[in-house]
Order: structure tokens, then C-alpha cells, then sequence
């Protein structure tokens, strides 16, 4: 704890006034009766290939919404707002799920993948997508969750790497205080083994869940659990990636790369088609180049920012996240970045998967018990407190320039939820399904989804966004149909040359 305020200390205001956060939110578009909508991409939300803040994720019915980068969380949840509120005038009757777990399936098969056009790049997307569903099912992969990159000037990757190694170890804390995804409407398990318990004819759920999502049933797999990533550099976790994107994977060469009537099955045969494949909390990310592999732009240029990928969609708030989550996030990956971080091994790695299946499954279970990297078990909750006891340090230095105390208030809420789980939002999920709803995971959504769709529509969308959006849709149309039209290489050409750019 000494040497974290030591480092607090010496980290210059201008610095922590120059941190930047951005938001990627993911969300299906559904029908009013909650069932997936199969129809395309929107035209008037534009090219999803090209088009910088709305695209989409695994499918064609899910819709992946990004912001740019903010030096406020203000700042960053206004235009996140805006962008829901042109989008949602966009899709007419349709409604975006405010869960993550997703809506009344259709079969696996039946679930649209991602469409970008005839260009190369486009084309790579669709395969990529097309390999991901053979492998995992195309179900897993309409999960939604929100993203949140965060960045500070002055680090290097050595610095970020220290950062994702605490965060791997304290994730749990998040999975507790914001998972929101106990339940699951039946369908998506429809044929598979699991630990889950009936509610209602139509609902699984584990009464002590946080997050479904980042459990055994959301980004999973056999093959991944096989891979003992090490962060401990970017030459090791680059390594890692590298060796598992050309190491043969036996069921995925039984897939084959191509159909036998010579359509593409997937990218490759290997354990990852490519980096992108890897499931994980946290990422580190750098802008890449036109046509440039990410791990080829970290190799070149080093970590420019993290990405957190464990957050669920909140399904009491209409755009998916506050602000007093992002704050506490902010805080957060400060403790991560400012605290000890001693290299992972492969024993570690493996007791941080336990904790994180344990937490997602669990977590609210009173004297759950998870295991640190000597093999010791602590009460969750203890290990939580602490860590957000000591965080005080840093809420404090953050609220200290404006002379108000929202993050250090942002702390006491945590600490609060860590005392009475059933304020989490998972607790609240579970609360509203069993009271308001019939037990019935899908009408819960369903209301709300269709609560949050006439909340958007009675809040004003500005002229200004309007008129942008609008033209940033044409915009990325025209840029779609340009990289199409210029296209001279053959796809298996450009194919070969990408894999081999890692």
C-alpha cells in the first residue's frame, strides 16, 4: 500500500487530467415480442464496414455503438446518448435488448452473421464470423456487453502490462459490484449442458449469479482453455497469440477452411483464425493501420490503450452504463496501474479462470471463497474491500481539482453493495424477474426493452447530431462501395498476405 500512494504521489495532475475513456456497446435489435430481428443492417445507420460509430458485433442483428475518445465521463456518456437516440429512430418498431444475455433464439443456423460487402476486408469479416459460429455456435456470440477503453499519456507497455495483470486478478470485484446477467431465457442452452436452475418454463438462472456472461456459458471454450497467455510482456503475450494462430487444432481442421463446393468455412484451421479470437477480461489495443493485423500494430508501435471487456449491459439504464460506473472504472484501472504487479505464472492463470467462473456463477453466495496466486483462499468479500479501501487514495486525488467528492461517494456505493449483495444490479435482475414478471426472464427484457426504446424516443435528438449522422451514414456507403470498386487483388491473395502479417 506504501508504494501505491508513493506512485500516487508522484503522478503528475496534468497526467491524471489527461486520462481518456471510450465506450463500445453492444446490443441486439429484437422485435417487439422479443424475438432476434433477422432482417439487415439498417441502411440508414449506414456501411457497418466503414462507418465509425455504428457498426455491428457477430451479427447482422446486433449492433455495436461507439463513441470516440473523451476527456470526461460526461463528455463520453452525451455522445453515446446521442448516437442511441439517432439510432433508435432509425430501426423503426424494433427495440434494442437491454440485456446481455439474448433474446428468444432462433436455431443456431438461422442467426444472420455480420455482412460487409464484396470488398476483401469486407468479405475476411464474414468469414471470420462464419468460423466463429462453427466453432462456438453462433448463439454464444449474441451475447452483448459494453467495452471500455481507457488510456493515460505516459505509460508504456510495460506499464499496461502491469495494469491488465492486476486487473486480471482483481476483475471479480467488477463482476460483483455490475454484473446484471443471473438469468437466461431458456433457448440459448437449447442442447447444451449446463449447471442452471429453472425459474419458470422459460427461465434458467443461478440464484447466486452475477454474470452468466463471463461464466462457463458466455465466451468460452475447450480449445481457449488450453492457452496459458502470459502477460508479463508484450513480447510474451505476443508470442502467446502468435504461437496459437498457427498451431493446427484438429476439430477445426475437421471443419476444413473450405466447404466442398469451395466456399469458406473460416480463416484458418488454427486454434485462433486470428488474435481478435482470444476471449479475455481485458485487451491491449493500439489504432491499427488500413489492412494491418492488431497484434502486428502492438509489436510495431506498442500499447496505446486497454480495452475491458467484462461489463455487462445494466438493463435499468437506458443507454446501458452510468456515469458512477465509469468513474469507479476509472478508479479502478488506476489502482491496477499504481499497485505491485508481479509476473503471472501458468499456476496463477489457471486460479484466475477458477475465481472468475466461481464469481460469475456464485459470486453473491455468502462466504464464497476465491484462491490467490499462492494457492490461499480469502472471502470475496474481505479481498473486495480491500481493494476498494485502498482506492480511497486515489478517489480522493481524482475529486481533489474540482473540490467535490463523486468519486469518492462512487466508492462508498461499492462498499456498500459489497455489505448488502442484494443491491447489485444482478440482485435487483434476479428481484424484478421472480416479483414483477413471473418469473419469466424474456418478459422482464422485454418490458424493459420496450421502457427503454418510448424513454429514447422522448428524449430530443439534437439537429446538429441528427444532420451528422445522417451524413457519417452516406459517408461510410460511399467509402464501402470506393473499397469495392478499387479492389484489384484476389481474395485468396489478400487472404495469404494478412494471416502471415502477425
Amino acid at each position: 500500500m506504501s508504494r501505491l500512494l508513493d506512485r500516487l504521489r508522484d503522478l503528475p495532475a496534468e497526467r491524471l487530467q489527461r486520462m481518456r475513456r471510450g465506450i463500445e456497446k453492444e446490443s441486439l435489435r429484437t422485435l417487439p415480442d422479443g424475438s432476434l430481428a433477422l432482417t439487415p443492417h439498417p441502411v440508414p445507420l449506414g456501411s457497418a464496414l466503414t462507418h465509425p460509430h455504428i457498426t455491428t458485433d457477430f451479427s447482422e442483428s446486433q449492433l455495436e455503438l461507439i463513441t470516440g475518445i473523451h476527456p470526461s465521463v460526461e463528455s463520453c456518456l452525451a455522445e453515446l446518448q446521442q448516437i442511441h437516440l439517432f439510432v433508435v429512430r432509425a430501426i423503426g418498431s424494433e427495440h434494442l435488448w437491454v440485456s446481455s444475455m439474448p433474446c428468444g433464439l432462433p436455431a443456431d443456423e438461422t442467426i444472420p452473421i455480420g455482412r460487409y460487402g464484396s470488398s476483401n476486408v469486407g468479405r475476411a469479416k464474414s468469414i471470420y464470423r462464419r468460423g466463429l459460429g462453427y466453432r462456438y455456435g453462433r448463439r454464444m456470440q449474441t451475447i452483448s456487453g459494453i467495452h471500455y477503453n481507457w488510456s493515460m499519456p505516459g505509460l508504456s507497455s510495460e506499464d499496461y502490462f502491469g495494469l491488465i495483470r492486476n486487473f486480471r486478478r482483481q476483475s471479480f470485484l467488477l463482476l460483483f459490484l455490475f454484473g446484471a446477467s443471473p438469468a437466461v431465457c431458456s433457448s440459448f442452452v437449447a442442447g447444451r449442458e449446463h449447471e442452471l436452475q429453472p425459474l419458470s418454463q422459460g427461465t434458467l438462472h443461478m440464484p447466486h449469479g452475477t454474470s452468466l456472461r463471463m461464466g462457463r456459458l458466455g465466451y468460452q471454450s475447450d480449445a481457449q482453455q488450453s492457452l496459458a497467455v502470459s502477460y508479463n510482456s508484450l513480447e510474451s503475450y505476443g508470442e502467446s497469440l502468435r504461437e496459437a494462430m498457427v498451431r493446427p487444432y484438429a476439430p477445426y481442421e475437421a471443419i476444413g477452411v473450405r466447404s466442398p463446393g469451395g466456399e469458406y468455412n473460416q480463416l484458418s484451421t488454427s486454434l485462433l483464425q486470428i488474435e481478435n479470437e482470444f476471449y479475455g477480461t481485458i485487451r491491449p489495443k493500439r489504432v491499427t493501420l488500413p489492412g494491418e493485423r492488431p497484434l502486428a500494430a502492438l509489436r510495431a508501435r506498442g500499447v496505446e490503450y486497454v480495452e475491458v471487456r467484462c461489463m455487462d449491459l445494466d438493463p435499468f439504464v437506458p443507454i446501458g452504463i452510468e456515469a458512477d460506473v465509469m468513474r469507479f472504472l476509472d478508479i479502478f484501472l488506476l489502482h491496477c496501474l499504481l499497485d505491485d504487479s508481479p509476473p503471472d505464472t501458468p499456476e496463477e492463470i489457471e486460479i484466475l479462470s477458477r475465481n472468475q467462473h466461481l464469481t460469475a456463477a456464485r459470486g453473491r453466495e455468502p462466504g464464497l471463497r476465491l484462491r490467490r496466486h499462492d494457492g490461499s483462499e480469502v472471502d470475496l468479500v474481505d479481498w473486495g474491500a480491500r481493494i476498494i479501501d485502498e482506492c480511497g487514495p486515489i478517489a480522493e486525488r481524482l475529486d481533489r481539482p474540482g473540490g467535490v467528492d463523486r468519486h469518492q461517494q462512487v466508492l462508498a456505493m461499492a462498499a456498500a453493495k459489497l455489505r448488502d449483495p442484494a443491491t447489485t444490479p444482478s440482485a435487483r435482475v434476479l428481484e424484478s424477474v421472480r416479483n414483477a414478471y413471473s418469473n419469466s426472464f424474456l418478459n422482464f427484457v422485454l418490458a424493459r426493452s420496450a421502457e427503454v426504446r418510448q424513454s429514447l424516443l422522448r428524449m430530443p435528438l439534437s439537429a446538429e447530431s441528427e444532420k451528422l449522422y445522417r451524413r457519417l451514414a452516406q459517408a461510410s456507403i460511399d467509402e464501402q462501395r470506393r473499397l469495392e470498386q478499387a479492389e484489384t487483388l484476389s481474395f485468396d491473395d489478400y487472404l495469404r498476405r494478412y494471416l502471415a502479417g502477425a
